[in-house]
Formats: C-alpha cells, structure tokens, sequence
C-alpha cells in the first residue's frame, strides 16, 4: 500500500473530515472524449510537435560528406565538360 503525505498538517480531531478537504479528493471536472466540449486543441496537433529533432541529426550525418560529394561532383563535371571541348 502506498503511503500519501497529506497537506492538513498535525491532524488532530478527525483524520477523515481532514483527508476529504484535502487536495487528493478534490472534484475534478471530466473532459469529454466525444460529443459537445470535447476538442481537445493539444492533443490534436500534439503529433506534430517534436519533428525537427529526427531532421537535425540527419542534417549531421549529410553535411560530414558534403564537401566530399561537391569535390567529386566539381571532378565529374570538369571532366564532361573537357570531353565536350574536344569533339
């Protein structure tokens, strides 16, 4: 059983009068899965909150070969290019 740490303080005449004013039983108001008063905007659009993180540890991995690419692309182009000059 777990043990709750109530916030009466000393509780000195009647320990279940002081836990039923306490915070733990509190009303709550429950919201409506469907129907009228049930949109719910954070949940909705919740999914799309967190996309940029996947994205830029993507980006790391591609620009480390980056400038390899661009130094082989600049050789390719160079050599088509000088091929095309001597026809």
């Amino acid at each position: 059983m777990s043990k709750y740490q109530h916030q009466k303080g000393i509780i000195k005449d009647n320990a279940i009068e002081a836990l039923l004013h306490d915070p733990l039983f509190r009303q709550r108001v429950e919201q409506n899965k469907k129907g009228k008063g049930s949109y719910q905007r954070n949940t909705k659009h919740g999914k799309r909150g967190n996309w940029e993180a996947s994205g830029k540890q993507a980006n790391r991995f591609f620009t480390t070969g980056l400038p390899f690419f661009t130094n082989t692309f600049r050789f390719v182009r160079s050599a088509v290019s000088a091929d095309r000059e001597f026809r």
